[in-house]
């Protein structure tokens, strides 16, 4: 399969994916505007990356900012599941001793779940 077709091929579950990525950054409650960047499938750069367990491709999609920095990352695994995260790199708007560095997402057709990824600040 090339790399048109796995785009097309993955396209409602990416969406999904991302609207979820949405929704977990959108929930910690960051103003208007403070968010720069959010995970977009079309505007992602996409690659095939090669399963080393079972020979086959891997969807690779990859968002950048500006200035060419990757700031998130989903793939999608021959076997029907997924991994994203992006980063999102703020303190927390509720918590100021905890630092968001970004979200993730897993699972599969059938079930996404998602978190954001908190770090404790020093001090």
């Amino acid at each position: 399969m090339e790399l048109s077709e796995h785009i097309n091929k993955h396209r409602n579950l990416a969406e999904c994916v991302c609207r979820r990525l949405h929704e977990e950054i959108d929930k910690l409650g960051f103003a208007a505007r403070e968010i720069r960047y959010y995970p977009n499938y079309d505007s992602a750069d996409f690659a095939l990356i090669k399963d080393p367990y079972t020979g086959d491709n891997n969807l690779a999609c990859y968002w950048y900012d500006d200035i060419k920095q990757r700031i998130g990352r989903l793939q999608f695994n021959s076997d029907g599941s997924f991994y994203a995260e992006f980063d999102v790199v703020k303190t927390h708007p509720a918590k100021a001793s905890w630092f968001v560095e970004g979200v993730s997402a897993w699972g599969n057709a059938f079930s996404i779940k998602a978190e954001a990824k908190l770090l404790p600040l020093p001090g």
